[in-house]
This record gives C-alpha cells, sequence and structure tokens, in this order.
C-alpha cells in the first residue's frame, strides 16, 4: 500500500498547467500503477480496456477503496486513452442532466464522461463493464483518427 499512498502523493501534490496535463499525468501513473501492483499491461490501446475492467474489479473489493482517487485515476487512463485514439479534448462541463461539472473529452462533436463511467463500475459492478462501454463509443465514433 506504500506505492499507492506514494503515488496519490505525487499527483496530488503537482502543479499542472491545464486539465489536460493533470489527466494525462494521472494516466500515466494508472499505466505504471498497473504494471507495479496488478500485473497488468495498460499501454492506451484498445486492447487494453479489458486488462483495465479487470483492475477495477479488484481495486473494487479492496476494504480500502477511496472511490474518489480511484475514479480520477483510473477515469483518466480510460480518458486518455479515448483521447488519443480520437484526438479529443479535455474540458470541464456539466454532467447532463445533473447540477455538477465533471471532466470530460470533447471528440467529434460528442462528450465522452470516462470518470463517471469509473465510477460507475467501482459503485455498481459488472453490469457497468468497460468493454460495453467502449464498443458503444467505438460504434458511435467509428473508426479512430490516424496522424501522419
Amino acid at each position: 500500500m506504500r506505492d499507492r499512498a506514494q503515488f496519490r502523493e505525487r499527483l496530488e501534490a503537482a502543479a499542472y498547467p491545464d486539465l489536460g496535463a493533470m489527466m494525462e499525468s494521472y494516466a500515466r501513473a494508472a499505466a505504471e500503477l498497473a504494471g507495479k501492483r496488478f500485473r497488468r499491461k495498460l499501454d492506451f490501446t484498445a486492447e487494453s480496456i479489458e486488462r483495465l475492467d479487470e483492475i477495477l474489479v479488484l481495486v473494487g473489493e479492496s476494504p480500502e477503496l477511496d472511490v474518489e482517487f480511484e475514479v480520477r485515476l483510473w477515469g483518466s487512463y480510460l480518458g486518455e486513452m479515448l483521447r488519443l485514439r480520437y484526438i479529443g479534448n479535455w474540458e470541464m462541463t456539466n454532467y447532463p442532466g445533473e447540477s455538477f461539472t465533471v471532466p470530460a473529452i470533447e471528440v467529434r462533436g460528442s462528450r465522452l464522461f470516462p470518470l463517471v463511467k469509473v465510477y460507475r463500475r467501482l459503485t455498481m459492478g459488472g453490469e457497468e463493464d468497460l468493454q460495453g462501454f467502449f464498443n458503444a463509443v467505438t460504434g458511435r465514433l467509428g473508426r479512430p483518427a490516424y496522424v501522419n
């Protein structure tokens, strides 16, 4: 657990120039922690969705679960994977139908809420699996962006 505390301390103590930089830093930390603690490779590819979902199952079973931090950490990874795939931008926006503001990714005129999805996965269980979410996103947005 010491590793986890050090990760959190390092991330929360950093000064970020903008939301995108913060989310990217949290995502890189999630990928690092996935390898060290969970022995799973998160490499920002579509194939890593299943491994991320496995990690969330393990995280959700922890008696020391800090939902807010875990959502920020793993939701940032999910968001960065999608942002990189579709060349989107992070923004703070109101969650539809609610009065709270959350980080979202704007891509091709759509807003994706990866942190909300991770929150639902951690608190509601398997019915909120990430592969289903990813399939819905790819069905809606189509092929990934290709940058030369």
